[in-house]
């Protein structure tokens, strides 16, 4: 498994709402499907109104996010 960082925008309301969401998947397309399974089941939103900027592998240290921090814990 590895860290990733997503950061792009979806529709909330009249307005675009911008993101960035770090979190653990296996691969690339694991992360793609990741963010948007997220926004689909937080926020309604379906996957063609998602837009990823970018989608970064970063390493888990640099992350604060709860549940990157707890799956590398004690590597």
């Amino acid at each position: 498994m590895k860290a990733y960082r997503a950061t792009g925008s979806f529709p909330s309301g009249k307005r675009s709402q911008e993101f960035t969401l770090d979190f653990v998947a296996a691969d690339e397309e694991d992360a793609w499907h990741r963010v948007y399974s997220n926004f689909g089941s937080r926020h309604g939103v379906p996957r063609r109104f998602v837009k990823i900027d970018s989608l970064v592998e970063i390493d888990p240290s640099d992350s604060i996010a709860p549940v990157v921090v707890a799956h590398f814990r004690g590597n």
